[in-house]
């Protein structure tokens, strides 16, 4: 009896977090009133606020990431997942999750750009260990590798790119006018860090969404990088090529994978 309370509170939970994370979604975003994302401080968050700053068309994988939390809030929801060991795991993970993805655009808004910084890591982390959470078991079914295992991974694999891009945002609003020259080795720099840990958690989790919704965001900084401001095409080149090995590690990482076991 005690156990099913348990599952019912957590099946509750994660769907008072969806709801959290959608209604401070639109709050954030300026729905109901207020400044759009990429005005928001200063517009140091928008696709002209550093080297990393992906062009506008990548944010339109949330509308995708929102709609994968939103099946999988419903899926688990479901009595036939409330004694799932795998949900019991996780469940509390992602539903922080949600917390802190709403959390991050009410920051944005009232807030100040180092804590979008600092909620933004706390939700990376918090992924981080949703995946960690996710990989010691097998979905049972394919509608549980997506709504789960899919959403998650590309929840992961977008705040991995984003948090880059905030952080950058960040320190090109406090650093000292002279380092405005050395900003595309810091680019460069960094995006081959981005490299090294994205392929070597592909090659780990052998999970493949993680890898293409940052790749996805590397896509578009590189077309920033390209068409719109600052202009740099060595960064461009090197998202471009990190993008691209992102996606071959990942589809190797998921080939090497037991049939029976393939997760998204």
């Amino acid at each position: 009896m005690e156990s099913r309370t348990q599952d019912i509170a957590r099946q509750t939970i994660i769907i008072a977090s969806a709801v959290f994370m959608l209604i401070a979604a639109a709050v954030g975003s300026g729905a109901f009133g207020g400044t759009s994302v990429s005005e928001l401080q200063d517009g140091a968050l928008s696709a002209q606020g550093s080297y990393l700053a992906p062009a506008g068309p990548a944010f339109s994988i949330w509308s995708l990431i929102y709609l994968g939390l939103i099946a999988y809030t419903v899926w688990q929801a479901l009595p036939a997942q409330r004694a799932d060991e795998r949900q019991r795991a996780v469940g509390g993970w992602t539903a922080a999750s949600m917390i802190l993805n709403g959390l991050w655009l009410v920051t944005a808004q009232f807030w100040s750009l180092p804590m979008t910084v600092l909620v933004i890591a706390l939700l990376l982390a918090t992924l981080a260990r949703v995946i960690v959470i996710l990989g010691r078991s097998r979905a049972r079914t394919w509608p549980e590798r997506i709504v789960v295992d899919g959403a998650n991974g590309l929840h992961f694999g977008w705040v991995t790119i984003a948090a880059v891009a905030n952080t950058a945002a960040w320190l090109t609003q406090i650093a000292p006018a002279d380092w405005a020259e050395q900003a595309e080795i810091w680019a460069v720099a960094v995006l081959v860090v981005v490299l090294v840990i994205g392929v070597a958690s592909a090659l780990v989790t052998k999970r493949i969404a993680p890898a293409l919704a940052t790749a996805w965001g590397l896509g578009w900084l590189a077309v920033g990088r390209f068409t719109g401001e600052p202009e740099s095409t060595v960064t461009g080149i090197t998202a471009i090529v990190v993008a691209v090995a992102l996606v071959a590690a990942g589809g190797w990482g998921l080939l090497r994978k037991p049939r029976a076991d393939i997760a998204l």
